[in-house]
């Protein structure tokens, strides 16, 4: 996944018999279609990360108009840029999504997007999201060139490095929340670092261990860099991400607790956290966690957690 994972794409839907040499050509407007579903607009819901930080900097800030502009300046900016990654991912394994029985319906491996033109759009893409980033501020600018260079790293071979991929999955979660600071000239905590970087290993983990379960119950096609892992090491990872993520946030807690005049609702928002986090580990011990946005959407349970921690973080900022 890079985050391209983060990060594989969802599979397109239906299985043609058609080849992608004997697919007809889609003309102008199936081209232009076909950049942009894989271009993967689906997939920016992820960029919503780059609110966090301005969310937790709102009650100590003069100008809030001014900072939730800087945070929607910077998911437009974020969004055009994993755009770009999506695109040169697709380009480079177009080989092996033609020999896939569904990979081989995404545009490009059909033929609908030439290779050159997948490129050239990926460019086009990543500049438009580095210009759209200085109406922000320059030093997003430059964490959308590292956030490039890292995923084009994770894109040209580091996938297939065991750890390496993990840590490169994850630290695309974590540089969409750096990203939300430097927009808005916010200094961000260590503890919200600790905990935004944790709690991306910790569902990255989890979606290879899932993705391990199934290969081990139905024989089902795996990614090649998961043959080098074992559910256990897997299952070790997501599980010392998980206490290193309940202990950063617990601790934030605190600090959030004395910076915010004692307000006893940054401790409560601890239980809800907490049980989220336990709640969603259930699903990962299940192997069923195959992607994070899916299970969120799917668990009620999980949904009313979320939005009661989040209820209790604006009251203990707000109120």
């Amino acid at each position: 996944m890079s985050e391209t994972t983060e990060q594989r794409p969802s599979e397109e839907a239906a299985v043609t018999t058609e080849t992608p040499e004997t697919t007809a050509s889609p003309g102008r407007f199936g081209l232009v279609g076909g950049v942009i579903k894989t271009a993967r607009p689906r997939q920016w819901v992820k960029n919503v990360l780059v609110f966090a930080a301005p969310f937790f900097a709102f009650s100590k800030s003069t100008d809030r108009t001014g900072l939730l502009i800087d945070a929607i300046i910077a998911f437009v900016a974020f969004s055009l840029t994993a755009s770009s990654v999506y695109l040169i991912n697709d380009a480079i394994d177009v080989e092996a999504d033609r020999a896939h029985p569904t990979k081989r319906n995404r545009p490009i491996a059909a033929g609908i997007v030439p290779v050159p033109v997948a490129y050239g759009a990926a460019v086009v893409f990543f500049l438009a999201g580095l210009g759209v980033s200085f109406f922000a501020s320059w030093q997003l600018a430059i964490v959308l060139g590292v956030y490039e260079a890292v995923q084009l790293g994770y894109c040209f071979g580091l996938k297939h490095q065991p750890v390496v991929d993990l840590a490169i999955v994850g630290s695309g979660f974590l540089m969409r929340s750096i990203a939300g600071g430097v927009a808005g000239g916010i200094a961000l905590s260590q503890w919200f670092l600790l905990v935004t970087a944790f709690g991306s290993l910790f569902m990255v983990a989890g979606k290879r261990y899932a993705e391990i379960m199934l290969f081990e119950r139905t024989g089902a096609k795996i990614r090649s860099s998961l043959k080098k892992y074992s559910a256990s090491y897997l299952r070790f990872v997501w599980a010392t991400s998980a206490a290193i993520l309940i202990m950063s946030y617990c601790l934030w807690a605190f600090e959030i607790r004395q910076t915010e005049h004692n307000s006893v609702w940054a401790l409560i928002s601890m239980v809800p956290f907490v049980v989220a986090v336990l709640r969603y580990a259930v699903d990962v011990d299940g192997g069923i966690a195959g992607e994070p946005e899916e299970i969120a959407l799917k668990d009620r349970i999980l949904q009313v957690l979320g939005a009661t921690w989040v209820i209790t973080l604006f009251l203990a900022f707000y109120l």
